[in-house]
């Protein structure tokens, strides 16, 4: 029978049917995919084989659910509509350079191949492919003419050009792809060594680590400038990482960290320039972070580590808390043992999140209004829901430890409702740790504690200049050359990766 021809409540019937196969469905998938996205977050800076089966387990049990739905959506009647699927676009990069590659007929463009006749242009069909060019090496060699003067004798010269290093042999553009390729392409200096050597250019990898050293020393300007401009700002987002380094003469490592300081108002509508510098430290001690910001005044949204705790004493700090650690938590029992009260917490909390993506980059006096109007009454009646679980949970359960996490916290949880400019959660902060923690399953450690200063300060400028939608490795090429060549120090901000113009004639950076 059709469609057409079949009785309304018939229709009706069969709607509602697949309408809640659907939503079952959907549900099921949406489940899987916060569990994956879960452990997903969970294996960054670790090695565990048994997260990686975890992870692999739930890949394959989405796929499976994800095969299903695609089989029923093809076996679905007529009535249920899908939504178009937008045209892939498949055109190559117009900046590129095109190699064009001419390919004639066996005989030629003049002699029919049938008759000998004349052949007469017609037209031509043209593909474009992708093609790579590897890293090509080459010897800049700097000759500097000597005049001397008929009359007085006089000799005249060009000065010497700037040098990354009084007697080395690197350029500027070289340091900067040495960096680059370790800090934001995750390349251990062992390894772009062997890739040199493949190529026929043997540097050893002590040369390399100074020459690190030495961009990171060229460098430092930019990277004071980066932290004084963020400790101007009003909120700061503070996130910190362990990181491996070795310990001399010892043959071991020990577990310094790697902090991050993020300013970025971007999801507020501000227009001023995001920004992020980190800081290595040897431990973990609250003495380092209460230093770092012992000039700043404002809000500080971090997760709910006690060496922050010295901070907030007194009225120059305000804490703002994550969200997305307390969501954790209640997450983390609710995949132990589900129950009705993790699954409705989790919803409460998902409710708020929703608000949050529906406002994100709104300026703050619209965030503030919708907050109050939307928000505030979820979170009054979360707070209702966390005492009455209280009442009735074990002390020492573990869903009471999880809500006690956000319920001693709560003014701190609670403050971005009442000023638009602060965010839900700490999210702006991990994502900068994130590069590190991809790092440094390649790099594994630092090889002393002024390597792990050095790779801080490299970051700083790397994670900057792509907030600001640059190229690090042509900034940074372009940047430590002018300091090299005594930039005046009065026009610093020229060269700050929100300020910083592409010269003219500097071809755009090509894959390598």
């Amino acid at each position: 029978m059709s469609d057409e021809a079949a009785s309304t409540p018939d229709r009706d019937a069969l709607i509602a049917s697949l309408e809640a196969q659907i939503d079952a469905r959907d549900h099921v998938i949406a489940m899987l995919r916060a569990q994956l996205d879960r452990l997903r977050r969970m294996a960054f800076g670790t090695s565990s084989e048994k997260l990686a089966r975890e992870i692999a387990q739930m890949e394959l049990a989405l796929e499976e659910h994800e095969a299903e739905a695609a089989v029923a959506d093809a076996r679905a009647p007529d009535i249920v509509i899908k939504p178009e699927r937008p045209t892939p676009v498949r055109s190559l990069p117009p900046h590129l350079p095109r190699d064009e590659v001419v390919h004639e007929p066996a005989t030629g463009a003049c002699a029919c191949p049938s008759c000998g006749g004349e052949l007469r242009r017609l037209g031509a069909d043209a593909d474009e492919q992708l093609d790579v060019v590897p890293v090509s090496w080459r010897v800049v060699r700097h000759v500097r003419p000597k005049y001397s003067c008929r009359a007085c004798e006089k000799i005249v010269q060009a000065p010497t050009p700037p040098k990354p290093i009084a007697r080395g042999k690197a350029t500027f553009g070289t340091l900067a792809h040495i960096v680059v390729s370790k800090f934001d392409h995750h390349l251990p200096l062992y390894r772009q060594a062997e890739m040199m050597a493949a190529q026929g250019v043997d540097i050893d990898r002590s040369t390399l680590a100074g020459w690190t050293g030495q961009a990171a020393h060229l460098l430092d300007p930019i990277v004071k400038r980066i932290r004084e401009e963020g400790l101007k700002a009003t909120k700061i987002h503070a996130d910190d990482t362990p990181v491996k380094v070795l310990e001399p003469g010892k043959g071991k490592t020990a577990t310094g960290r790697l902090w991050a300081y993020v300013v970025d108002d971007r999801a507020s509508g501000a227009t001023a320039p995001p920004l992020v510098w980190y800081r290595f430290t040897a431990n973990r001690a609250g003495v380092h972070p209460k230093r770092e910001l012992a000039g700043f005044a404002g809000f500080l949204q971090a997760d709910a580590y006690s060496g922050f705790s010295g901070i907030y004493a007194g009225n120059r700090v305000s804490e703002v808390a994550c969200w997305a650690h307390f969501r954790r938590e209640l997450f983390e029992r609710h995949k132990q043992q589900p129950t009705a009260l993790t699954t409705d917490l989790l919803d409460r909390v998902g409710q708020l999140y929703a608000i949050e993506a529906e406002i994100r980059g709104q300026p703050p006096d619209i965030r503030r209004s919708i907050r109050q109007e939307r928000s505030r009454p979820l979170v009054t009646a979360l707070r209702a829901a966390l005492d009455d679980a209280l009442r009735k949970l074990a002390p020492k359960s573990p869903t009471t430890k999880a809500i006690r996490y956000g319920t001693k916290r709560w003014n701190a949880f609670t403050r971005f409702l009442d000023d638009g400019r602060l965010e839900i959660d700490n999210n702006i902060a991990e994502r900068a740790i994130r590069p590190i923690a991809i790092g440094r399953k390649n790099w594994l450690f630092a090889g002393s504690e002024a390597g792990g200063a050095r790779a801080a300060a490299i970051y700083s400028v790397i994670e900057t200049a792509k907030m600001n939608g640059l190229e690090p490795q042509a900034y940074i090429a372009d940047i430590i050359g002018k300091i090299a060549a005594d930039w005046p120090a009065a026009r610093w901000d020229e060269l700050m990766p929100w300020n910083w113009q592409r010269p003219i004639d500097e071809p755009i950076a090509q894959a390598a």
